[in-house]
């Protein structure tokens, strides 16, 4: 009963992972890009929402929860069955979404914070040159995000594709 709960939860919370970056690399972050000073509102807003603490919890419960259930499949990491078609395409799986978190949090997540933050002080600057100069910061900031967005989207298409097939490898 474990290992359905576990199961399920893996399932889960990776599909509202993988779906909520999607959203977010292919059409939120170019909307936002694309409506000037007032897409700085829109974040602020999903912010507040807590959508760069949810979304993160949900891919730290998916990863811990694939883990345990590779552990589990594995009987332990036992090479021989990691080493098997199967286990080979959950560990590819798991790495690839393992990698995708760390892009994620580390640079799409805190390129964003940075961003709005410098928005928010950059709004408040008197200096036209200046607050000019921190936009600019801010605009790189947001590239940097959405690169790291689609990025991450596509590790986590990747981590699909291998756990939806490893099955039948």
């Amino acid at each position: 009963m474990v290992a359905l709960i576990l199961r399920l939860v893996h399932i889960l919370l990776g599909v509202f992972w993988a779906g909520a970056v999607f959203m977010i690399a292919l059409f939120l972050q170019p909307a936002i890009a694309a409506s000037g000073p007032e897409g700085g509102k829109v974040m602020g807003a999903l912010v507040k929402r807590r959508l760069l603490d949810i979304v993160p919890a949900a891919a730290v419960a998916a990863i811990l929860s694939g883990l345990w259930l590779y552990w589990r499949d594995s009987s332990g990491f036992q090479g021989e069955w990691m080493g098997s078609r199967m286990g080979m395409a959950l560990g590819t799986g798991g790495v690839l979404a393992l990698v995708g978190f760390l892009v994620g949090m580390f640079v799409m997540r805190a390129s964003t914070l940075k961003a709005m933050a410098l928005g928010q002080s950059a709004a408040q600057l008197t200096d036209a040159a200046a607050r000019e100069a921190a936009m600019g910061q801010v605009q790189a900031l947001r590239r940097r995000a959405a690169l790291a967005g689609r990025t991450v989207a596509v590790l986590l298409a990747l981590t699909v594709l291998m756990m939806a097939v490893a099955r039948y490898l």
